[in-house]
Protein backbone atom coordinates (compact mmCIF):
# COMPACT_ATOMS: atom_id res chain seq x y z
CA UNK A 1 0.00 0.00 0.00
CA UNK A 2 1.49 3.32 -1.05
CA UNK A 3 -0.04 6.52 0.28
CA UNK A 4 0.02 9.43 -2.17
CA UNK A 5 2.03 12.50 -1.29
CA UNK A 6 -0.99 14.68 -2.06
CA UNK A 7 -2.38 13.82 1.39
CA UNK A 8 -0.80 17.06 2.64
CA UNK A 9 -2.89 19.32 0.40
CA UNK A 10 -4.31 22.11 2.52
CA UNK A 11 -1.98 21.71 5.52
CA UNK A 12 -0.26 24.93 6.53
CA UNK A 13 3.31 24.81 7.84
CA UNK A 14 4.06 28.44 7.12
CA UNK A 15 7.54 28.98 5.72
CA UNK A 16 8.27 25.25 5.90
CA UNK A 17 7.46 23.07 2.89
CA UNK A 18 6.38 19.61 4.12
CA UNK A 19 5.57 16.30 2.41
CA UNK A 20 4.90 12.83 3.85
CA UNK A 21 4.36 9.22 2.82
CA UNK A 22 3.87 5.80 4.47
CA UNK A 23 3.91 2.45 2.70
CA UNK A 24 4.42 -1.29 3.14
CA UNK A 25 7.84 -1.27 1.48
CA UNK A 26 9.22 -2.26 -1.92
CA UNK A 27 9.63 -5.37 -4.04
CA UNK A 28 7.81 -8.72 -3.85
CA UNK A 29 8.57 -9.41 -0.15
CA UNK A 30 6.20 -6.94 1.47
CA UNK A 31 5.20 -7.02 5.13
CA UNK A 32 1.71 -8.26 5.99
CA UNK A 33 0.75 -4.85 7.40
CA UNK A 34 2.10 -1.36 7.82
CA UNK A 35 3.08 -1.01 11.48
CA UNK A 36 4.50 2.48 10.94
CA UNK A 37 2.64 5.68 11.66
CA UNK A 38 3.00 9.38 10.94
CA UNK A 39 1.55 12.39 12.69
CA UNK A 40 1.35 15.87 11.23
CA UNK A 41 -0.32 18.84 12.95
CA UNK A 42 -0.14 22.11 11.05
CA UNK A 43 -0.16 25.71 12.28
CA UNK A 44 -3.95 25.87 12.20
CA UNK A 45 -4.48 22.62 14.14
CA UNK A 46 -5.28 20.43 11.14
CA UNK A 47 -3.94 16.93 11.84
CA UNK A 48 -3.24 13.83 9.73
CA UNK A 49 -2.26 10.37 10.99
CA UNK A 50 -2.85 6.65 10.32
CA UNK A 51 -5.55 4.46 11.84
CA UNK A 52 -5.66 0.82 10.71
CA UNK A 53 -3.24 1.78 7.90
CA UNK A 54 -5.61 4.45 6.54
CA UNK A 55 -5.08 8.20 6.68
CA UNK A 56 -7.37 10.14 9.01
CA UNK A 57 -7.65 13.92 9.11
CA UNK A 58 -9.19 16.13 11.76
CA UNK A 59 -9.00 19.67 13.08
CA UNK A 60 -7.93 19.90 16.73
CA UNK A 61 -10.06 22.39 18.68
CA UNK A 62 -8.11 24.92 20.72
CA UNK A 63 -4.79 24.29 18.99
CA UNK A 64 -2.74 27.52 19.22
CA UNK A 65 -2.20 29.30 15.95
CA UNK A 66 1.29 28.91 14.50
CA UNK A 67 2.36 25.81 16.49
CA UNK A 68 3.11 22.60 14.53
CA UNK A 69 4.16 19.02 15.27
CA UNK A 70 5.71 16.28 13.09
CA UNK A 71 6.43 12.68 14.13
CA UNK A 72 7.34 9.30 12.64
CA UNK A 73 6.73 6.03 14.49
CA UNK A 74 7.80 2.44 13.78
CA UNK A 75 5.75 -0.08 15.78
CA UNK A 76 7.39 -3.32 16.86
CA UNK A 77 6.89 -6.51 18.83
CA UNK A 78 4.07 -7.75 20.97
CA UNK A 79 2.88 -10.57 18.67
CA UNK A 80 1.72 -8.17 15.98
CA UNK A 81 0.65 -5.33 18.26
CA UNK A 82 3.34 -2.99 17.00
CA UNK A 83 0.83 -1.18 14.81
CA UNK A 84 -1.46 -0.72 17.80
CA UNK A 85 1.42 0.67 19.84
CA UNK A 86 2.30 3.22 17.15
CA UNK A 87 -1.37 4.16 16.78
CA UNK A 88 -1.69 4.64 20.54
CA UNK A 89 1.28 6.99 20.65
CA UNK A 90 -0.06 8.94 17.66
CA UNK A 91 -3.38 9.25 19.47
CA UNK A 92 -1.55 10.48 22.57
CA UNK A 93 0.32 13.09 20.54
CA UNK A 94 -3.02 14.39 19.26
CA UNK A 95 -4.12 15.20 22.80
CA UNK A 96 -0.75 16.28 24.20
CA UNK A 97 -0.63 20.06 24.66
CA UNK A 98 1.81 22.12 22.57
CA UNK A 99 5.21 22.45 24.23
CA UNK A 100 7.52 25.48 24.15
CA UNK A 101 10.63 23.94 25.73
CA UNK A 102 12.61 20.70 25.81
CA UNK A 103 11.94 19.99 29.50
CA UNK A 104 8.20 20.46 29.04
CA UNK A 105 8.21 18.22 25.97
CA UNK A 106 10.16 15.49 27.78
CA UNK A 107 7.82 15.61 30.79
CA UNK A 108 4.74 15.28 28.62
CA UNK A 109 6.18 12.36 26.65
CA UNK A 110 7.50 10.57 29.73
CA UNK A 111 3.98 10.76 31.18
CA UNK A 112 2.49 9.41 27.94
CA UNK A 113 5.06 6.61 27.90
CA UNK A 114 4.17 5.57 31.46
CA UNK A 115 0.42 5.72 30.77
CA UNK A 116 0.74 3.58 27.65
CA UNK A 117 2.94 1.05 29.44
CA UNK A 118 0.07 0.54 31.85
CA UNK A 119 -2.40 0.34 28.98
CA UNK A 120 -0.30 -2.28 27.18
CA UNK A 121 0.44 -4.24 30.36
CA UNK A 122 0.96 -7.99 30.40
CA UNK A 123 -2.62 -8.61 31.48
CA UNK A 124 -3.90 -7.32 28.18
CA UNK A 125 -1.90 -9.68 25.96
CA UNK A 126 -1.45 -12.61 28.37
CA UNK A 127 2.01 -14.04 27.63
CA UNK A 128 2.78 -11.65 24.77
CA UNK A 129 5.72 -9.28 25.29
CA UNK A 130 4.91 -5.62 25.71
CA UNK A 131 4.94 -3.90 22.31
CA UNK A 132 6.89 -0.77 21.53
CA UNK A 133 7.42 1.90 18.92
CA UNK A 134 10.08 4.33 17.87
CA UNK A 135 9.27 8.03 18.10
CA UNK A 136 11.22 10.71 16.29
CA UNK A 137 9.47 14.07 16.35
CA UNK A 138 9.87 17.78 15.80
CA UNK A 139 7.91 20.25 17.87
CA UNK A 140 7.67 23.56 15.99
CA UNK A 141 6.60 26.38 18.33
CA UNK A 142 5.12 29.50 16.79
CA UNK A 143 7.68 31.65 18.58
CA UNK A 144 10.83 29.76 19.34
CA UNK A 145 13.33 27.24 18.04
CA UNK A 146 12.30 23.72 16.91
CA UNK A 147 12.52 20.96 19.52
CA UNK A 148 13.73 17.43 18.82
CA UNK A 149 12.61 14.33 20.76
CA UNK A 150 13.91 10.90 19.75
CA UNK A 151 13.46 7.30 20.97
CA UNK A 152 14.43 4.18 19.02
CA UNK A 153 16.13 3.74 15.66
CA UNK A 154 14.08 5.93 13.36
CA UNK A 155 16.14 8.97 12.40
CA UNK A 156 16.25 12.64 11.55
CA UNK A 157 18.62 13.54 8.71
CA UNK A 158 19.75 16.90 7.40
CA UNK A 159 20.22 16.90 3.63
CA UNK A 160 21.86 19.66 1.62
CA UNK A 161 23.22 19.68 -1.93
CA UNK A 162 26.66 18.86 -0.53
CA UNK A 163 26.03 16.24 2.14
CA UNK A 164 23.71 14.17 4.30
CA UNK A 165 24.12 14.13 8.08
CA UNK A 166 22.23 12.16 10.77
CA UNK A 167 20.97 14.40 13.55
CA UNK A 168 19.91 11.55 15.87
CA UNK A 169 21.72 8.66 17.55
CA UNK A 170 20.13 5.22 17.14
CA UNK A 171 19.03 3.62 20.41
CA UNK A 172 20.62 0.26 19.62
CA UNK A 173 22.99 -2.19 21.32
CA UNK A 174 26.01 -0.68 19.54
CA UNK A 175 25.24 2.68 21.14
CA UNK A 176 25.02 1.04 24.56
CA UNK A 177 28.46 -0.48 23.97
CA UNK A 178 29.86 2.87 22.85
CA UNK A 179 28.43 4.56 25.94
CA UNK A 180 30.22 1.97 28.07
CA UNK A 181 33.55 2.50 26.28
CA UNK A 182 33.42 -0.95 24.65
CA UNK A 183 33.01 0.25 21.05
CA UNK A 184 35.09 2.92 19.35
CA UNK A 185 33.97 5.54 16.85
CA UNK A 186 34.80 3.79 13.57
CA UNK A 187 33.21 0.53 14.68
CA UNK A 188 30.10 2.34 15.91
CA UNK A 189 29.59 4.14 12.60
CA UNK A 190 30.10 0.90 10.67
CA UNK A 191 27.68 -1.12 12.80
CA UNK A 192 24.96 1.54 13.03
CA UNK A 193 25.15 3.25 9.63
CA UNK A 194 26.98 0.74 7.46
CA UNK A 195 25.14 -2.49 8.29
CA UNK A 196 21.61 -3.82 8.73
CA UNK A 197 21.09 -4.69 12.42
CA UNK A 198 17.37 -4.53 13.31
CA UNK A 199 17.71 -4.45 17.10
CA UNK A 200 16.83 -1.68 19.54
CA UNK A 201 17.99 -0.94 23.09
CA UNK A 202 15.09 1.42 23.80
CA UNK A 203 11.60 2.07 22.46
CA UNK A 204 8.56 4.05 23.50
CA UNK A 205 6.19 1.92 25.64
CA UNK A 206 8.66 -1.01 25.58
CA UNK A 207 11.27 0.55 27.91
CA UNK A 208 15.06 0.69 27.90
CA UNK A 209 18.10 -1.60 28.18
CA UNK A 210 20.55 1.30 28.57
CA UNK A 211 20.30 1.57 32.36
CA UNK A 212 20.88 -2.19 32.76
CA UNK A 213 21.75 -4.22 29.62
CA UNK A 214 20.61 -7.40 31.39
CA UNK A 215 17.16 -6.06 32.24
CA UNK A 216 14.43 -4.16 30.40
CA UNK A 217 13.65 -1.16 32.60
CA UNK A 218 10.30 0.62 32.38
CA UNK A 219 11.35 4.31 32.14
CA UNK A 220 12.87 5.92 29.09
CA UNK A 221 16.60 6.69 29.30
CA UNK A 222 17.62 10.11 27.96
CA UNK A 223 20.86 10.07 25.97
CA UNK A 224 22.39 13.29 27.29
CA UNK A 225 25.88 14.59 26.43
CA UNK A 226 27.06 13.14 29.76
CA UNK A 227 26.02 9.65 28.67
CA UNK A 228 27.21 9.76 25.05
CA UNK A 229 30.79 9.16 23.84
CA UNK A 230 32.73 12.27 22.72
CA UNK A 231 31.98 11.86 19.02
CA UNK A 232 28.21 11.82 19.66
CA UNK A 233 27.84 14.34 22.50
CA UNK A 234 26.53 17.03 20.16
CA UNK A 235 23.54 14.82 19.32
CA UNK A 236 21.51 14.32 22.53
CA UNK A 237 18.06 12.94 21.84
CA UNK A 238 16.14 15.78 23.54
CA UNK A 239 17.37 19.17 22.42
CA UNK A 240 16.71 22.50 20.75
CA UNK A 241 17.47 22.15 17.05
CA UNK A 242 18.92 24.80 14.74
CA UNK A 243 17.57 24.43 11.19
CA UNK A 244 19.76 25.66 8.35
CA UNK A 245 18.17 27.88 5.72
CA UNK A 246 17.75 26.11 2.38
CA UNK A 247 18.30 22.63 3.88
CA UNK A 248 15.97 19.65 3.95
CA UNK A 249 15.17 17.55 7.01
CA UNK A 250 14.00 13.95 6.70
CA UNK A 251 12.25 12.15 9.56
CA UNK A 252 12.00 8.48 8.59
CA UNK A 253 11.64 4.92 9.84
CA UNK A 254 14.49 2.49 9.30
CA UNK A 255 12.87 0.73 6.36
CA UNK A 256 14.18 3.55 4.20
CA UNK A 257 17.83 2.48 4.75
CA UNK A 258 17.45 -1.22 5.74
CA UNK A 259 19.41 -2.57 2.81
CA UNK A 260 22.60 -4.33 1.77
CA UNK A 261 24.54 -1.06 1.35
CA UNK A 262 23.20 1.65 3.70
CA UNK A 263 26.23 3.92 3.27
CA UNK A 264 26.05 3.86 -0.51
CA UNK A 265 22.28 4.37 -0.66
CA UNK A 266 22.12 7.23 1.84
CA UNK A 267 25.09 8.95 0.16
CA UNK A 268 22.96 9.30 -2.99
CA UNK A 269 20.31 11.44 -1.27
CA UNK A 270 21.89 14.89 -1.83
CA UNK A 271 22.06 14.25 -5.57
CA UNK A 272 18.56 12.74 -5.70
CA UNK A 273 16.99 15.67 -3.85
CA UNK A 274 19.15 18.50 -5.15
CA UNK A 275 17.49 20.99 -7.46
CA UNK A 276 13.95 19.73 -6.85
CA UNK A 277 11.21 22.33 -6.78
CA UNK A 278 9.38 21.38 -3.58
CA UNK A 279 9.22 18.88 -0.74
CA UNK A 280 6.67 16.61 -2.44
CA UNK A 281 8.80 16.40 -5.59
CA UNK A 282 11.89 15.69 -3.51
CA UNK A 283 10.24 12.93 -1.51
CA UNK A 284 8.74 11.41 -4.64
CA UNK A 285 12.18 11.36 -6.28
CA UNK A 286 13.66 9.63 -3.22
CA UNK A 287 10.95 6.94 -3.18
CA UNK A 288 11.19 6.45 -6.96
CA UNK A 289 14.90 5.72 -6.55
CA UNK A 290 14.05 3.39 -3.65
CA UNK A 291 11.62 1.48 -5.88
CA UNK A 292 14.16 1.27 -8.71
CA UNK A 293 16.61 -0.89 -6.75
CA UNK A 294 16.61 -4.67 -7.26
CA UNK A 295 14.19 -6.51 -4.99
CA UNK A 296 17.01 -8.14 -3.02
CA UNK A 297 18.66 -4.79 -2.18
CA UNK A 298 16.14 -3.68 0.45
CA UNK A 299 15.08 -5.91 3.33
CA UNK A 300 11.29 -6.20 3.74
CA UNK A 301 10.13 -3.42 6.03
CA UNK A 302 7.65 -0.57 6.16
CA UNK A 303 8.81 2.84 4.99
CA UNK A 304 7.49 6.12 6.36
CA UNK A 305 8.96 9.58 5.92
CA UNK A 306 8.27 13.26 6.47
CA UNK A 307 10.40 15.69 4.52
CA UNK A 308 10.64 19.30 5.71
CA UNK A 309 12.33 21.91 3.57
CA UNK A 310 13.37 25.25 5.05
CA UNK A 311 13.19 28.51 3.08
CA UNK A 312 16.35 29.90 1.50
CA UNK A 313 18.24 32.60 3.36
CA UNK A 314 21.25 33.07 5.58
CA UNK A 315 22.25 29.68 6.96
CA UNK A 316 22.98 29.07 10.64
CA UNK A 317 25.71 26.81 11.99
CA UNK A 318 24.83 23.13 12.36
CA UNK A 319 26.92 20.82 14.51
CA UNK A 320 25.92 17.54 12.86
CA UNK A 321 28.65 15.16 11.83
CA UNK A 322 28.61 14.45 8.06
CA UNK A 323 27.81 10.88 7.13
CA UNK A 324 30.97 9.53 5.53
Amino acid sequence: MSVPLELLAGLDFGAFDVAACSRLGAGPRLRAENQDNLLLIDRAGHAAWLEDQVWVRRRLPGWPRGHARLAVLDGMGGHGHGREAAEAVAAGLLTMPPCAGVDELAQQLDALHAALQQHFGAARFDDAPRPGTTLTMLELPAHGAPLLYHVGDSRLYQITRARVAPLTVDHVPATALAMGGQLQEASWWQQVHGEHRPQVAQAFILGNAFADPMHLSDPLFALTPQHLPPWLRHLPDRRVLALDAGASYLLATDGLWSCSDPYGWVAQWPQLLGGRADAATMLRALLTAYDAHPAAFFYPDNVSAILLRTPDGEARDETALPLA
